[in-house]
């Protein structure tokens, strides 16, 4: 087999998937057709199945034979399915792209891309995201702006306490403290640096504190220029927003595995806000029973 040149990518792409059959396989097909990508580049792409009952793995190995599939059960949450997923890259090399043979390039991946199952990519978001990587320079984090069918950005980087997030440049690339983990490109060095998204969270608080963990060793993050992907769905309305529930019902709702599990949100507050933590601690609670009320009181 012919040597890959000094320069050559070759991208760990890691993906999660759960009953969402028709929507991964749009995923994997995106990235099929990827254009304009640097000579030499390689792609090898780990999912991992948290227990899906319509066919998902099955599909995926029907279609796509050279994606590595595992699958596990339904009580993995998304975060503990990524990190196996990278483990699973760094243990079977570059591991099996969307198109080739099921065997894959048999050399380590030089960069990591977390690719969220319901992101359809551009034809050239891959191409952008290693374009960006060359102009900010090898160690730093490159984050894909992701929009909606009507055009709205709803998943990018994130910036200051409050996790405003980033629109995305026309021409150049945005600076970002921390980020939605749809669309996301760590090099080889930032991973050895940081690592995977720490265990203690289960869902997307992870992808903050990884990006404010990445931010804190001194390693840049921006977003890349446009947007590369779209997203039928956009981020999940929290349910202890749901309009007439009580505040008992709310807090119960907020406090929960979905949104703010307290023992994670601690690890949070303390890790990245400090010397405000235990007052950001409790704001939530506050906020959202306070709404709750006044909700039902103007209902």
């Amino acid at each position: 087999m012919e040597e890959p040149t000094a320069y050559s990518a070759h991208l760990a792409v890691l993906m999660t998937s759960h009953d969402r059959r028709a929507r991964t396989l749009s995923a994997l097909r995106a990235l099929a057709e990827q254009r304009g990508l640097p000579a030499g580049t390689t792609l090898g792409v780990h999912l991992v199945d948290t227990g899906s009952t319509d066919g998902t793995p099955q599909a995926v190995r029907r279609r796509f034979p050279a994606v590595e599939v595992m699958a596990v059960g339904p009580e993995v949450p998304r975060n503990q399915a990524l990190r196996i997923a990278s483990r699973n890259s760094r243990s079977g090399g570059g591991g099996g792209g969307p198109i080739g043979p099921p065997d894959g390039p048999s050399h380590a991946w030089t960069h990591q891309l977390w690719l969220d199952d319901g992101v359809e990519l551009a034809p050239d978001a891959l191409a952008t995201l290693l374009e960006t990587a060359d102009a900010v320079g090898p160690d730093a984090v490159v984050v894909g702006a992701v929009r909606d069918p009507d055009g709205n950005t709803v998943h990018s980087g994130r910036r200051g306490r409050s996790l405003t997030l980033v629109e995305p440049g026309e021409h150049r690339p945005e600076p970002c403290d921390t980020y939605d983990g749809r669309l996301v490109l760590l090099s080889r060095g930032v991973y050895d640096l940081v690592g995977d998204p720490d265990k203690v969270f289960r869902h997307r608080m992870a992808d903050y504190d990884h990006g404010r963990r990445v931010r804190r060793t001194g390693v840049p993050a921006f977003v890349a220029p446009g947007h590369l992907g779209v997203c039928a769905e956009g981020p999940d309305r929290p349910g202890s927003r749901e309009p007439g529930i009580g505040a008992r019902e709310a807090l119960r709702r907020l406090v929960s595995a979905r949104e703010l599990p307290p023992r994670q949100w601690w690890v949070y507050c303390l890790r990245h806000t400090w010397p405000w933590a235990p007052l950001l601690m409790v704001s939530p609670c506050a906020r959202t029973a306070v709404r709750a009320a006044l909700g039902r009181w103007r209902g």
